[in-house]
């Protein structure tokens, strides 16, 4: 089905901007949201009335309710918000500042909850909605140095499990969206936060770095056509790997993760101690 409408967050560039302009392409209307007007203004000189460009920081409570309720108002109806904003802490754990790993979470997790809870008495009543996270094959396996990066994707990831299972009576659709490495330019150093340096750390960061310099990235572009696909589909995945870096490491780490809780088994089940029943709500 085509003629849907969008609310998207980070649209001003990388996937967010991909998939604004694949959607509006096939005929779709969208509200672009970007941090700098001007950064998804210029999709009105192309697309002209079908889209509705919205300045919006995602860690502005506010603004975030602001731009939900204009945006369905201007157009009618919302068919598919997409949570796209996000960046990169990068620092060992032990590097890190509390208030640098607390900005991460408020864009990455938080702003994705503040648009959701905006938009849900609206799709509820709609009876109809598709909510789409953007988290990461850095949802599904950590590794050093990104530990914050990880954590705030790992809570996108359960954020989304636990609302698509409490939203499907009432019509409501939600997919997890896990990129692998693409050139979006989300990994240059210009787009990351980069945390104060300890010195204990320098061969592990080297070697993350390293490690990254061979990475094949993806092509953003390539992404738009699958991601049509989706929103269309009757049934759509919960949890969906963009590109083909997510699924071998999935396999990996949940091969590992298995066979550590299957040698641990018995003595997880000696500390159960007696089971009984208990009623959670007294």
């Amino acid at each position: 089905m085509s003629g849907k409408v969008w609310f998207i967050t980070g649209a001003s560039r990388g996937f967010g901007r991909v998939w604004a302009e694949a959607a509006l392409k096939r005929g779709d209307k969208v509200a672009a949201t970007a941090r700098i007007l001007a950064d998804v203004a210029d999709l009105s000189e192309v697309y002209g009335d079908a889209v509705l460009p919205i300045a919006l920081d995602v860690t502005n409570a506010r603004a975030v309710q602001n731009a939900v309720t204009r945006a369905h108002a201007h157009f009618g109806r919302l068919d598919v918000v997409l949570n796209n904003a996000g960046y990169a802490l990068v620092g060992a754990i032990e590097e890190a500042h509390e208030a640098d790993v607390r900005a991460e979470f408020d864009t990455n997790f938080f702003g994705a909850l503040r648009v959701i809870q905006a938009a849900l008495p609206l799709l509820r009543r709609q009876g109809s909605g598709h909510i789409i996270g953007v988290s990461s094959v850095a949802g599904i396996v950590a590794g050093p140095i990104t530990g914050f990066y990880n954590a705030s994707k790992f809570a996108i990831e359960a954020l989304h499990e636990s609302l698509a299972q409490e939203v499907k009576g009432f019509g409501l659709k939600v997919t997890l969206l896990e990129p692998g490495a693409y050139a979006t330019g989300f990994a240059s150093m210009a787009s990351l936060r980069i945390s104060p340096v300890i010195n204990a750390y320098s061969n592990t960061r080297a070697e993350v770095f390293a490690a990254g310099a061979k990475l094949e990235f993806g092509e953003p572009e390539a992404t738009a056509d699958a991601i049509l696909k989706i929103v269309d589909a009757e049934n759509p995945p919960l949890r969906f790997f963009v590109g083909t870096e997510g699924l071998p490491r999935a396999r990996a780490a949940y091969a590992d993760r298995l066979a550590t809780w299957e040698a641990w088994e018995a003595d997880s089940n000696a500390a159960q101690g007696e089971a009984r029943q208990h009623n959670i709500a007294s």
